[in-house]
């Protein structure tokens, strides 16, 4: 936006239009992480406060906790998102507050904190079903969609497996009801993640396609990139690991190339299973390196445990020192406890288990390899 063009003024509320739509609609094609969505939401909210606009204030901090959350540690994510949960209780704003919810919800579980995560996430589900109230402002999707993906991924985590596909189902149903591409969008790419943990490729794949040509015709760069990765592991676990890994590293530079370091770590992980069925094992564990260094920088641990797990398994595969492997596996456990993801601390302890039956049948040979 220019303010000196000759011959032409803004108000203040002319300049405050102009960065709401143009954040909205570069934040849609460009991704969350963009600069210049970050511009212009900062400028918005110094003019929000000036000019007494609460409603516009909140779209302004919902639009600063996406692009931190996926820029940022997520603890200066989680400090946006209170923000936005205490303008939404002073305004006594139903549609506010299921906002609010949604974005406690979200990044608790990024941080992997899923029990949390569900209960906000079903408070703003039932909000949304109890007060059926419009929201007065132009959110960039529904923000009750996006408390049912999160109450779907948690309901995994803690072992709701029937209930998880289900509550994702009405997901996706509710943003279509909605006609709300942006929504529908970020609910294909969860309910990918959803069928990938169910280790489903051909669900997978059916998702990835659905995702790849709705973000190809809506010209969404970010969830295009997602459903490459996606794709990519699906091929991958179907059988034709090299062109899977393809899809999977397009995807990973292409996702990375708006600026979002959110997700890396799971994209790694898929990588690194893809790597694992081409018995590129040193890259494999590799990659796994590279995802745990991003945990600790950016704190996303909702697949710190796998993370665990999946080095166990590749140095399992290079013979590596027992030590390594057994502390690998404590960790993948010990991580599933502390964080009461019960499918996650089941898959490690079966992983583990496996690991010692075929180590006690093992003729003197030290690496073996462990199913995915």
């Amino acid at each position: 936006m220019e303010m000196g063009v000759e011959g032409q003024s803004l108000t203040a509320e002319d300049e405050l239009f102009i960065l709401m739509q143009g954040g909205l609609y570069l934040t849609a094609t460009r991704g969350y992480a963009a600069p210049e969505v970050r511009i212009c939401y900062e400028r918005a909210e110094s003019l929000c406060h000036s000019l007494d606009r609460p409603l516009l204030l909140y779209l302004a901090l919902i639009s600063q906790w996406r692009y931190s959350i996926h820029t940022e540690k997520l603890s200066a994510g989680m400090q946006i998102a209170e923000r936005v949960h205490s303008l939404a209780q002073e305004q006594n704003n139903p549609a506010l507050i299921i906002g609010a919810y949604r974005a406690f919800a979200c990044t608790l579980f990024l941080l992997g904190d899923f029990e949390t995560t569900r209960r906000y996430a079903m408070r703003g589900v039932q909000l949304w079903r109890s007060s059926s109230v419009q929201s007065p402002v132009e959110e960039l999707h529904a923000p009750a969609v996006l408390c049912l993906c999160w109450e779907a991924l948690s309901e995994w985590h803690i072992g709701e497996i029937a209930l998880c596909e289900a509550t994702m189902a009405q997901a996706i149903s509710l943003a279509k009801e909605l006609n709300d591409t942006n929504a529908l969008a970020l609910a294909l790419w969860l309910a990918g993640l959803l069928a990938h943990f169910e280790r489903n490729p051909v669900e997978v794949d059916r998702l990835a396609s659905d995702l790849i040509e709705l973000s190809t015709r809506q010209d969404f760069a970010l969830w295009l990139a997602a459903g490459e990765v996606l794709r990519g592991w699906a091929r991958s676990a179907s059988g034709d690991p090299t062109e899977g890994i393809s899809w999977i590293v397009d995807g990973t530079e292409n996702w990375r190339a708006t600026g979002s370091k959110m997700c890396v770590p799971y994209w790694l992980a898929l990588k690194a299973e893809a790597l694992y069925l081409s018995n590129r094992l040193s890259e494999a564990l590799e990659a796994i390196s590279e995802a745990e260094t991003l945990v600790e920088r950016f704190e996303e641990r909702w697949w710190y445990a796998e993370l665990h797990r999946l080095r166990a398994v590749f140095l399992t595969a290079l013979g590596a020192k027992e030590s390594q492997i057994e502390a690998a596996f404590r960790e993948a456990i010990a991580t599933a406890q502390q964080q009461k993801s019960i499918s996650q601390e089941k898959r490690a302890e079966g992983t583990y288990a496996e690991y010692r039956r075929q180590k006690a049948s093992a003729s003197g040979g030290r690496g073996f390899r462990l199913p995915l």
